[in-house]
């Protein structure tokens, strides 16, 4: 049998999910509390992570787009997130008061006064700057008020393994999206693995983080924006590719 068959039939057989695997509701609820709990809790953290990015393209091929980055985060209001991929390389600083985003491939830089808490940031790049950025929910002081009130779909998927954590998965529907969880069991309760899948858009693309190298306590990291390399300063709108979807692309997804 050809080897894309054999990927196909199990594919098709894992369709039939077992009975004891069917929603959970109360202990999915109470596990995301308990993760919304303890990342609450970290005052400081840091962690490396790996993302892909579906897009369609108008013929219906998906295609995947990585890249990797780390994130150091000291709440209330300070972060330094980098990403890494195949068409920019990234830095992204926020001190409280300025944003700063530095393209380095271009060596330019933009800034922005969103003076505030992290919360408050994820807020106006999706409301203001209409720079949604996938993922950043887990990031936020309240994580369960930002993903599940709009579930209207639980399912308890038992344990999964990531990058030799094991973790309790769960999946979830809303009326726009779907999307799973991998949540690390123990005391450590933070997330390893958050898939999102776009039901409003044509083949339904997904996006996926998958967090490593998690860490909490002191975070070596001042939050000042140093231009070391002389970046040339320029107007938000004119730094170009700092989002997960490079400008080639932005014609594909349908």
């Amino acid at each position: 049998m050809h080897p894309i068959s054999t990927v196909a039939l199990a594919l098709a057989a894992g369709l039939a999910i077992p009975c004891a695997a069917i929603a959970d509701e109360a202990y999915a609820k109470k596990q995301m509390k308990a993760m919304s709990d303890y990342m609450a809790a970290q005052m400081t953290l840091s962690f490396a992570y790996d993302t892909n990015l579906e897009i369609i393209t108008p013929d219906h091929q998906k295609l995947l787009l990585a890249s990797s980055g780390m994130v150091n985060l000291i709440r209330p209001d300070k972060i330094r997130a980098t990403r890494e991929g195949g068409f920019s390389s990234v830095e992204t600083i926020f001190d409280g008061k300025t944003l700063t985003s530095l393209h380095r491939d271009d060596n330019v830089y933009a800034q922005a006064d969103v003076p505030g808490t992290i919360d408050h940031l994820v807020d106006e790049l999706r409301d203001k700057f209409n720079k949604p950025v996938p993922g950043a929910d887990l990031l936020m002081s309240n994580i369960y008020d930002q993903l599940m009130p709009d579930v209207t779909n639980t399912k308890d998927l038992g344990s999964g393994v990531i990058g030799g954590t094991e973790c309790d998965h769960f999946a979830f529907r809303t009326q726009e999206l779907d999307w799973q969880i991998w949540i690390a069991q123990g005391d450590r309760a933070y997330p390893c693995r958050y898939v999102i899948t776009s039901k409003q858009v044509d083949q339904a693309p997904q996006y996926s983080v998958q967090v490593r190298d998690w860490k909490t306590g002191a975070v070596a990291d001042n939050f000042t924006f140093a231009n070391t390399t002389n970046a040339r300063k320029v107007e938000p709108k004119d730094l170009g590719n700092v989002d997960e979807l490079p400008s080639e692309f932005k014609g594909d997804n349908k």
